[in-house]
Parts: structure tokens; sequence; C-alpha cells
């Protein structure tokens, strides 16, 4: 594996360990903030993951932005739900 994969990885596992502890506060609390927080850092985890199990070349891995941006629609829906059910 090339330096690069290792660190691919690495960042892979951040995602994933990101998500689990939300999980594990979700189950906690209940709050869907915090299920909406893992449900975006597992799909920050799979632009990585595909790409590097893909072996798609950097030119073309556009498409994979996709689930990034939904990831962050995803956190920004539910930060805004959140401070609306407050008010």
């Amino acid at each position: 594996m090339s330096p690069t994969g290792v660190a691919t990885g690495a960042i892979i596992m951040g995602y994933a360990v990101a998500a689990l502890f939300f999980l594990k506060f979700w189950r906690r609390t209940g709050d869907r903030l915090f299920l909406a927080f893992a449900a975006a850092f597992l799909l920050l985890a799979a632009t990585p993951l595909l790409t590097l199990a893909l072996d798609i070349p950097r030119e073309e891995q556009s498409p994979f932005y996709l689930l990034r941006a939904s990831a962050f629609v995803i956190i920004i829906v539910a930060i805004i739900t959140k401070s609306r059910r407050r008010s």
C-alpha cells in the first residue's frame, strides 16, 4: 500500500470514529441532531473509501464530491431544524 493509501485509510478511520461517537451520543440522548451528524460523517468516510477501493484516478473523482456535498447539506439542515424547534 502506498503512503497515500495509508493517509487515506487514516482519514476514513477518523470519519468512522467520529460517526461512532455521534451514534453513541444519539443513543444516550435520542437527539436527532447527533444522528444527522453520524450520517454525515459516514458519507464523508464513504467518499475516500470508494475512490480508494475502486481505484479511480484523481481526474475522475468529481461525482464523488456530491457525497461530500450531501453530507454538508445534512449537517446544515439538522442545525437549522434544531434551532427552529427551540424558538
